[in-house]
């Protein structure tokens, strides 16, 4: 029996209060123990704080501290809280099915949050010294490792940091944080009777309904869904709570988009579907395009009550495409959009440490084909210009003969027919697009309608002479097989170091990825887990299986096992993320070597 199951077995069998040794392994400690700990530490140097490392029962719950900090100023120390399911209070139907279990997991972690900030004091000390924190959520429902409950505990994984003045330990301010704070954040936090049950079941049922609805939107042919009632408008570009509902206007779907889908919780709701195929979302300047788009865009997640969003789900291959100067692009076919680059230079194996706008866009787009994309979604705001048309006057100015680009417009539909991607643009500046559109959706004041019709009828009845330059095709991509080697975790010294620097910047050994651009990932702690991602998907690369075929081994392991699989370590700091930010991570290494097959 390991060391984990032991200390299971006293957790729920009841309280150990033995530190010897039995077999050759530790027993569980109590609470006095670890008090005992802290008094004779009192004052000593701040290396000292290793020795409280271990288990210990503290009745209705067990203490696990698994790592201490080198020194008040080093990243906290990861502290984890084990709490019987039964004695949590937690029903079994609040776990019933993957959907409700993640729920659950958020919704504690944003109530530990809350209570770290209520209950703890905070600084008692130099550095991080008097900390008690758990990974902030924000929005956004996800799978994250700051909590963990099955069938036999609740678990919490949070960051303690260890209080010292100086470089002394502060025993009796470290006291007064495991055993006034820290019991109290954990009775708030972690048992049923703390919570209101009509809340609890509010955010499981609308995290189930959003993840039933998106399971259907294939077999109702549409890509993307937001309810009537909706509320789409942020705070801010900074603050992504929702608008004051006394500023803005409620979501009303148009009679032409308009579906009605009943949902296992909320029963029958209406709103607005945008079907598969190639759609623009049109209107003026500041009527609100970009702000449905980006809750069609963050629609792969589901959402907390209360966001406005709730039921703004979309399909979960949906990934964002923009423009991304300077980014670095390895061996990536960009050849159906780009092709006779001055010099000779090869585009269907495309390299450049310093891509253009054009290029960057083509190669995003290359990229998210590969790893499997079944919707695209557009903004002009964010795209190269020369990518997205070439207008007719332009046409007859320079020859096609002299112009490398094959623009957006021209191969938009081909992805479709050719191998089923859907688009959705936002489109305000050229009316070309309306030819090639299946679906036109225009905001007026923050409110759609279905301007389908009128889009066609001027697209016959006015013609520009614009020429297509598609080649009646998309044309085929190749695909890439990564180089291990090219994969370096680790620093001068050897030492490893993946850490994630906001949520847009990874460093990966001496590398640094920058993720500014992909505007899906949502979590800091999204960035964290791509960047372990990244070295437990190196780690199955043997020099013949492609990126796709490495990138789903690394999904289906996460799936089957857990996020606990990419960190040497057990760390509360992780949350879920899709194959394409993942693959998009690594296309942006300046690192990486890749061949074709």
């Amino acid at each position: 029996m390991s060391t984990t199951q032991i200390s299971d077995k006293i957790a729920i069998n009841g309280r150990a209060r033995s530190n010897a040794y039995q077999g050759g392994i530790l027993t569980m400690k109590s609470d006095y123990d670890l008090r005992d700990i802290l008094r004779r530490i009192n004052g000593k140097g701040y290396k000292a704080y290793k020795e409280i490392q271990g288990e210990y029962d503290f009745n209705n719950y067990l203490l696990i501290i698994d790592h201490v900090q080198g020194d008040p100023f080093s990243k906290p120390s990861r502290i984890r809280v084990r709490v019987e399911r039964k004695l949590s209070g937690f029903p079994h139907d609040t776990t019933s099915n993957t959907s409700r279990s993640i729920a659950l997991c958020d919704l504690l972690t944003r109530q530990f949050f809350k209570n770290c900030i209520r209950i703890s004091i905070g600084e008692r000390g130099i550095g991080n010294s008097g900390l008690i924190t758990i990974f902030q959520p924000f929005q956004e429902i996800l799978n994250r490792s700051s909590m963990i409950v099955d069938d036999k505990f609740v678990e919490a994984r949070f960051f303690m940091g260890l209080p010292a003045f100086g470089r002394k330990i502060s025993g009796e301010e470290a006291e007064a944080m495991f055993f006034e704070e820290l019991p109290g954040i954990v009775k708030s936090s972690l048992f049923l009777k703390s919570f209101d049950r009509r809340h609890v079941y509010r955010h499981l049922e609308t995290s189930e309904d959003a993840d039933y609805l998106r399971s259907h939107l294939d077999s109702m042919g549409i890509i993307a869904f937001i309810a009537d009632g909706s509320l789409l408008p942020r705070a801010s570009g900074i603050d992504p709570a929702p608008l004051s509902e006394k500023n803005t206007i409620l979501f009303k779907s148009p009679a032409g988009f308009t579906v009605e889908v009943k949902l296992p919780n909320q029963g029958k709701i209406t709103g607005m579907g945008i079907p598969k195929g190639v759609s623009l979302i049109v209107g003026g300047g500041y009527h609100g395009k970009s702000t449905m788009l980006n809750a069609i865009e963050l629609g792969i997640y589901n959402h907390i009550p209360g966001d406005g969003r709730e039921l703004a789900v979309t399909a979960e291959g949906a990934v964002k495409i923009r423009a991304s100067d300077g980014r670095n692009i390895e061996k990536t076919d960009i050849s159906p959009f780009i092709n006779n680059l001055p010099y000779g230079k090869d585009t269907v194996s495309f390299s450049t440490g310093n891509a253009s706008g054009s290029t960057s866009q083509a190669a995003g787009i290359s990229e998210a084909v590969e790893a499997g994309a079944t919707v695209l979604l557009l903004d002009e705001d964010t795209s190269a210009t020369n990518f997205m048309i070439r207008d007719f006057r332009m046409q007859l100015l320079v020859a096609k003969t002299h112009e490398p680009i094959t623009p957006f417009i021209d191969k938009v539909k081909h992805l479709y027919s050719e191998k089923g991607i859907s688009t959705i643009v936002v489109m305000g500046g050229s009316g070309d697009y309306f030819s090639i559109a299946d679906h036109v959706i225009q905001m007026t004041d923050y409110i759609p309608s279905d301007v389908t019709m009128s889009a066609h009828k001027i697209a016959k009845e006015v013609v520009t002479g614009r020429k297509e330059e598609g080649g009646g095709e998309f044309g085929s991509i190749k695909k890439r097989i990564p180089d291990a080697g090219s994969f370096n975790p680790f620093m001068e010294n050897r030492r490893m170091k993946i850490a994630a620097r906001g949520s847009r910047e990874i460093l990966f050994g001496q590398t640094v990825i920058d993720c500014r651009d992909l505007e899906q990932i949502v979590e800091v702690s999204q960035t964290q887990a791509i960047g372990y991602a990244i070295h437990y998907a190196a780690r199955h690369m043997d020099g013949k299986i492609t990126l796709r075929e490495v990138l789903e081994k690394v999904m289906n392991d996460l799936a089957e096992k857990g996020l606990d699989i990419l960190s040497p370590w057990l760390t509360g700091d992780l949350a879920s993320f899709r194959i394409f930010e993942l693959a998009a991570a690594i296309n942006r290494m300046r690192t990486l070597k890749m061949k074709q097959r």
